[in-house]
């Protein structure tokens, strides 16, 4: 069984983490609009190679971000006899980014002190 959500219900639904594919695909289109390949390459170059998106993955990822209202398509165009799509990030999609990168700062911080509080531990207990 599938479960459908309200588009709204979900796309504010901020505690649930973002993907890697999603959370890279909506931080590039925080520049502006991209087509897809032009995502793609943004994504490698963002994440310095460490991502490298299969286009099956963008679009699907795309279409879902899309269903969700964190992403809008932003128009079409041929190019060079190619279709490229293009998609820009929504108000709704910064807002749910902006929280993402919070908790992901948040869970930083909360290792980072784990980490240290061992290491004194360990350094008091030898």
């Amino acid at each position: 069984m599938v479960a459908i959500f309200p588009r709204r219900a979900y796309s504010r639904d901020m505690t649930t983490a973002l993907g890697d594919a999603a959370f890279w695909i909506l931080t590039t289109l925080v520049d502006g609009r991209r087509h897809g390949y032009a995502v793609l390459r943004a994504v490698a170059e963002a994440s310095d190679d460490r991502v490298s998106l299969k286009a099956t993955t963008l679009y699907a990822t795309l279409e879902r971000l899309e269903a969700t209202g964190l992403v809008a398509t932003d128009g079409d165009e041929i190019v060079d006899g190619r279709a490229r799509r293009y998609f820009r990030l929504t108000d709704d999609g910064r807002a749910r980014l902006e929280v993402e990168v919070a908790q992901l700062e948040a869970r930083a911080r909360a290792a980072r002190h784990a980490l240290g509080a061992a290491r004194i531990a360990r350094t008091a207990t030898a």
